[in-house]
Protein backbone atom coordinates (compact mmCIF):
# COMPACT_ATOMS: atom_id res chain seq x y z
CA UNK A 1 0.00 0.00 0.00
CA UNK A 2 1.32 3.54 -0.88
CA UNK A 3 0.46 6.90 0.43
CA UNK A 4 3.10 8.45 -1.74
CA UNK A 5 1.49 9.43 -5.17
CA UNK A 6 -1.78 10.93 -5.64
CA UNK A 7 -3.54 12.63 -8.73
CA UNK A 8 -1.72 15.42 -11.08
CA UNK A 9 -4.31 18.02 -10.83
CA UNK A 10 -2.68 20.82 -11.47
CA UNK A 11 0.71 21.92 -12.77
CA UNK A 12 3.21 23.75 -11.38
CA UNK A 13 3.20 26.98 -10.65
CA UNK A 14 -0.42 27.73 -10.51
CA UNK A 15 -2.02 30.15 -8.12
CA UNK A 16 -3.65 28.28 -5.51
CA UNK A 17 -5.30 29.23 -2.37
CA UNK A 18 -3.16 28.18 0.30
CA UNK A 19 -4.29 27.89 3.89
CA UNK A 20 -1.40 28.42 6.43
CA UNK A 21 -2.35 26.98 10.18
CA UNK A 22 0.04 28.17 12.87
CA UNK A 23 0.89 31.06 10.64
CA UNK A 24 1.92 33.31 13.45
CA UNK A 25 4.22 30.72 14.89
CA UNK A 26 8.47 30.90 14.52
CA UNK A 27 8.40 29.09 11.42
CA UNK A 28 4.66 30.30 10.31
CA UNK A 29 5.36 33.91 9.74
CA UNK A 30 8.75 33.16 7.69
CA UNK A 31 6.40 30.48 5.23
CA UNK A 32 3.69 32.84 4.65
CA UNK A 33 5.76 35.76 3.41
CA UNK A 34 7.37 32.84 0.78
CA UNK A 35 4.09 31.68 -0.72
CA UNK A 36 3.00 35.27 -0.97
CA UNK A 37 6.39 36.47 -2.70
CA UNK A 38 6.14 33.55 -4.64
CA UNK A 39 2.33 34.66 -5.63
CA UNK A 40 0.09 32.61 -3.75
CA UNK A 41 -2.94 33.62 -2.61
CA UNK A 42 -2.56 32.72 1.51
CA UNK A 43 -5.03 32.54 4.22
CA UNK A 44 -2.77 32.95 7.17
CA UNK A 45 -4.63 30.65 10.56
CA UNK A 46 -3.81 31.35 14.03
CA UNK A 47 -4.55 32.12 17.58
CA UNK A 48 -2.98 35.66 17.10
CA UNK A 49 -1.09 36.94 13.76
CA UNK A 50 0.62 40.07 15.51
CA UNK A 51 3.76 40.36 12.35
CA UNK A 52 2.05 38.02 9.78
CA UNK A 53 2.49 39.55 6.42
CA UNK A 54 -0.28 41.56 5.99
CA UNK A 55 -0.77 40.90 2.23
CA UNK A 56 -2.44 37.57 3.32
CA UNK A 57 -6.14 36.70 4.77
CA UNK A 58 -6.09 36.71 7.94
CA UNK A 59 -8.21 34.68 10.20
CA UNK A 60 -7.87 34.36 14.11
CA UNK A 61 -9.64 31.42 15.44
CA UNK A 62 -8.72 28.38 17.49
CA UNK A 63 -8.89 25.15 15.26
CA UNK A 64 -9.27 22.76 18.19
CA UNK A 65 -12.75 24.35 18.78
CA UNK A 66 -13.62 24.28 15.08
CA UNK A 67 -16.44 21.41 13.78
CA UNK A 68 -17.25 19.75 10.80
CA UNK A 69 -17.78 23.14 8.71
CA UNK A 70 -14.12 24.37 8.95
CA UNK A 71 -13.17 23.41 5.36
CA UNK A 72 -15.63 26.20 4.53
CA UNK A 73 -15.47 28.56 7.44
CA UNK A 74 -11.75 28.85 6.49
CA UNK A 75 -12.62 29.79 3.05
CA UNK A 76 -12.20 26.24 1.07
CA UNK A 77 -8.70 26.17 0.40
CA UNK A 78 -6.93 24.44 -2.29
CA UNK A 79 -4.17 23.08 0.08
CA UNK A 80 -4.32 23.61 3.57
CA UNK A 81 -0.48 23.55 5.43
CA UNK A 82 -1.12 22.29 8.97
CA UNK A 83 1.55 24.05 10.94
CA UNK A 84 0.16 24.48 14.37
CA UNK A 85 1.75 22.40 17.30
CA UNK A 86 1.90 23.93 20.79
CA UNK A 87 5.05 23.05 22.57
CA UNK A 88 7.24 22.27 19.73
CA UNK A 89 10.33 22.78 21.61
CA UNK A 90 9.51 21.40 24.50
CA UNK A 91 9.95 17.56 23.77
CA UNK A 92 8.62 15.64 26.47
CA UNK A 93 5.36 18.22 26.74
CA UNK A 94 2.10 16.63 27.75
CA UNK A 95 0.10 18.73 25.10
CA UNK A 96 1.76 16.83 22.81
CA UNK A 97 -0.19 14.12 23.40
CA UNK A 98 -3.06 15.95 24.59
CA UNK A 99 -3.62 17.71 21.32
CA UNK A 100 -3.27 14.53 19.09
CA UNK A 101 -6.81 13.87 18.66
CA UNK A 102 -7.82 17.52 18.09
CA UNK A 103 -4.91 17.69 15.11
CA UNK A 104 -6.82 14.36 13.86
CA UNK A 105 -10.05 15.87 13.99
CA UNK A 106 -9.23 19.36 12.04
CA UNK A 107 -6.99 16.81 9.39
CA UNK A 108 -10.06 15.30 9.16
CA UNK A 109 -12.95 17.70 8.86
CA UNK A 110 -10.84 19.78 6.24
CA UNK A 111 -10.40 16.28 4.21
CA UNK A 112 -14.56 15.77 4.56
CA UNK A 113 -15.12 19.30 3.41
CA UNK A 114 -13.12 18.82 -0.04
CA UNK A 115 -9.52 19.31 1.08
CA UNK A 116 -7.66 18.59 -1.98
CA UNK A 117 -4.61 18.94 -0.83
CA UNK A 118 -3.05 18.54 2.56
CA UNK A 119 0.13 19.00 3.98
CA UNK A 120 1.31 18.87 7.68
CA UNK A 121 5.04 20.06 8.95
CA UNK A 122 6.83 17.04 10.37
CA UNK A 123 10.12 16.35 12.62
CA UNK A 124 13.11 14.59 12.49
CA UNK A 125 12.33 13.37 16.02
CA UNK A 126 9.50 11.36 14.57
CA UNK A 127 12.67 8.91 13.53
CA UNK A 128 14.44 8.80 17.17
CA UNK A 129 17.78 7.03 17.54
CA UNK A 130 19.29 7.27 13.77
CA UNK A 131 22.55 7.38 12.21
CA UNK A 132 23.27 8.79 8.49
CA UNK A 133 20.60 10.09 6.18
CA UNK A 134 17.29 10.11 6.95
CA UNK A 135 14.42 9.37 3.82
CA UNK A 136 10.77 8.59 3.53
CA UNK A 137 11.33 4.65 3.85
CA UNK A 138 13.50 5.27 7.37
CA UNK A 139 11.80 3.80 10.27
CA UNK A 140 10.51 5.49 13.03
CA UNK A 141 11.22 5.14 16.57
CA UNK A 142 10.68 7.85 18.39
CA UNK A 143 12.16 8.91 21.72
CA UNK A 144 10.05 11.71 23.11
CA UNK A 145 6.45 12.69 23.09
CA UNK A 146 6.96 15.42 20.87
CA UNK A 147 8.04 12.71 18.16
CA UNK A 148 5.50 10.15 19.12
CA UNK A 149 2.73 12.16 18.52
CA UNK A 150 4.11 13.64 15.08
CA UNK A 151 4.66 10.00 14.17
CA UNK A 152 1.29 9.07 14.52
CA UNK A 153 -0.07 12.16 13.27
CA UNK A 154 1.56 11.31 9.76
CA UNK A 155 0.36 7.69 9.86
CA UNK A 156 -3.11 9.27 10.09
CA UNK A 157 -2.85 11.31 7.96
CA UNK A 158 -1.10 9.26 4.88
CA UNK A 159 -4.19 6.95 5.96
CA UNK A 160 -6.93 9.77 5.92
CA UNK A 161 -5.39 10.87 2.44
CA UNK A 162 -5.84 8.02 0.53
CA UNK A 163 -9.17 7.47 1.93
CA UNK A 164 -10.19 10.76 0.49
CA UNK A 165 -7.91 10.41 -3.08
CA UNK A 166 -6.01 13.86 -2.03
CA UNK A 167 -2.73 14.98 -2.13
CA UNK A 168 -0.28 14.36 0.63
CA UNK A 169 2.58 15.73 1.87
CA UNK A 170 4.36 15.33 5.09
CA UNK A 171 7.18 18.11 5.30
CA UNK A 172 10.16 16.81 7.71
CA UNK A 173 12.48 19.39 9.19
CA UNK A 174 15.46 19.35 10.80
CA UNK A 175 17.86 21.80 12.96
CA UNK A 176 16.50 25.51 11.67
CA UNK A 177 18.48 28.52 12.51
CA UNK A 178 17.63 32.00 11.87
CA UNK A 179 15.15 34.90 13.73
CA UNK A 180 16.07 33.32 16.84
CA UNK A 181 15.04 35.51 19.09
CA UNK A 182 11.91 33.62 18.47
CA UNK A 183 12.85 30.46 18.72
CA UNK A 184 14.68 28.56 21.70
CA UNK A 185 17.31 26.44 19.77
CA UNK A 186 20.91 26.75 21.37
CA UNK A 187 21.47 29.33 18.38
CA UNK A 188 18.27 31.49 20.47
CA UNK A 189 20.05 31.06 24.00
CA UNK A 190 23.55 31.26 22.52
CA UNK A 191 22.11 34.94 21.28
CA UNK A 192 20.49 35.74 24.35
CA UNK A 193 24.18 35.15 26.38
CA UNK A 194 26.20 37.29 24.17
CA UNK A 195 23.38 39.99 24.67
CA UNK A 196 23.32 39.26 28.20
CA UNK A 197 27.47 40.24 28.15
CA UNK A 198 27.97 36.68 29.34
CA UNK A 199 31.78 35.94 27.93
CA UNK A 200 31.19 32.34 27.68
CA UNK A 201 28.82 29.60 26.67
CA UNK A 202 28.44 25.81 28.54
CA UNK A 203 29.05 23.67 24.99
CA UNK A 204 29.52 19.74 24.68
CA UNK A 205 32.26 18.36 22.47
CA UNK A 206 30.53 19.65 19.31
CA UNK A 207 31.26 16.87 17.38
CA UNK A 208 27.88 15.40 16.41
CA UNK A 209 27.08 16.07 13.04
CA UNK A 210 23.32 17.51 12.15
CA UNK A 211 21.47 19.11 9.14
CA UNK A 212 20.90 22.63 9.74
CA UNK A 213 19.05 25.08 7.67
CA UNK A 214 18.53 29.02 7.65
CA UNK A 215 14.69 29.83 8.43
CA UNK A 216 13.89 31.58 5.00
CA UNK A 217 15.65 28.78 3.38
CA UNK A 218 13.27 25.93 4.93
CA UNK A 219 10.17 28.64 4.04
CA UNK A 220 11.13 28.77 0.22
CA UNK A 221 11.92 24.89 0.74
CA UNK A 222 7.95 24.31 2.12
CA UNK A 223 6.70 27.29 -0.64
CA UNK A 224 8.07 25.05 -2.86
CA UNK A 225 6.97 21.69 -2.04
CA UNK A 226 2.90 23.07 -1.31
CA UNK A 227 2.79 25.01 -4.12
CA UNK A 228 3.01 21.56 -6.43
CA UNK A 229 1.58 17.92 -6.55
CA UNK A 230 3.84 16.09 -8.51
CA UNK A 231 6.36 14.86 -5.60
CA UNK A 232 3.80 14.12 -2.45
CA UNK A 233 4.26 11.98 0.56
CA UNK A 234 7.30 12.12 3.01
CA UNK A 235 9.62 15.30 1.76
CA UNK A 236 12.55 16.50 3.78
CA UNK A 237 12.89 19.92 4.21
CA UNK A 238 17.15 20.46 4.35
CA UNK A 239 20.11 21.12 3.15
CA UNK A 240 21.28 17.15 2.96
CA UNK A 241 24.79 18.42 4.38
CA UNK A 242 25.78 17.16 7.91
CA UNK A 243 27.93 19.60 9.68
CA UNK A 244 29.43 19.52 13.52
CA UNK A 245 27.53 21.61 15.38
CA UNK A 246 30.99 23.23 16.62
CA UNK A 247 31.26 24.04 13.23
CA UNK A 248 27.87 25.28 12.71
CA UNK A 249 27.93 27.16 16.25
CA UNK A 250 31.48 28.86 15.65
CA UNK A 251 30.21 29.69 12.26
CA UNK A 252 26.70 31.33 13.77
CA UNK A 253 29.19 33.63 16.35
CA UNK A 254 31.76 34.97 13.63
CA UNK A 255 28.39 36.19 11.74
CA UNK A 256 26.82 37.44 14.05
CA UNK A 257 29.85 38.91 15.57
CA UNK A 258 29.24 37.96 18.89
CA UNK A 259 31.51 38.33 21.58
CA UNK A 260 31.40 35.30 23.20
CA UNK A 261 33.55 31.94 23.04
CA UNK A 262 32.29 28.42 23.73
CA UNK A 263 33.30 26.32 27.04
CA UNK A 264 34.09 23.21 25.32
CA UNK A 265 33.20 20.15 26.96
CA UNK A 266 31.27 21.86 29.93
CA UNK A 267 28.18 19.41 28.95
CA UNK A 268 29.06 15.97 28.44
CA UNK A 269 27.78 14.25 25.11
CA UNK A 270 24.54 12.94 25.76
CA UNK A 271 24.76 9.03 24.74
CA UNK A 272 21.65 8.76 23.22
CA UNK A 273 22.75 11.84 20.74
CA UNK A 274 23.37 10.20 17.19
CA UNK A 275 27.29 11.20 15.90
CA UNK A 276 26.01 11.85 12.39
CA UNK A 277 22.57 12.67 11.36
CA UNK A 278 20.71 14.50 8.32
CA UNK A 279 18.01 14.56 5.78
CA UNK A 280 18.05 13.28 2.20
CA UNK A 281 17.20 16.03 0.04
CA UNK A 282 16.43 14.19 -3.25
CA UNK A 283 13.00 14.82 -3.44
CA UNK A 284 13.35 18.78 -2.45
CA UNK A 285 15.41 19.28 -4.97
CA UNK A 286 13.84 17.60 -7.40
CA UNK A 287 10.53 20.09 -6.46
CA UNK A 288 13.63 22.87 -6.32
CA UNK A 289 14.51 21.93 -9.64
CA UNK A 290 11.68 22.63 -11.64
CA UNK A 291 11.33 26.27 -10.60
Amino acid sequence: MSYLHAPLVHSVGMVERILVTGAGGYIGRHVVKALLDDGQDVIASDLRLNDVDDRAEHIETNLFESGSDIYSKLGKPDVCLHMAWRDGFKHNSDNHMGDLSAHYRFIKNMLDGGLPQIAVMGTMHEVGYWEGAIDEHTPCHPASMYGIAKNALREATLMLAQEHNAAVQWLRAYYIVGDDLRGSSIFSKLLQAAHDGKPSFPFTTGKNKYDFINVDELARQISAAVSQREVTGIINCCTGKPISLAERVEQYIKDNDLNITLDYGAFPDRPYDSPGVWGDATKIHEILATR
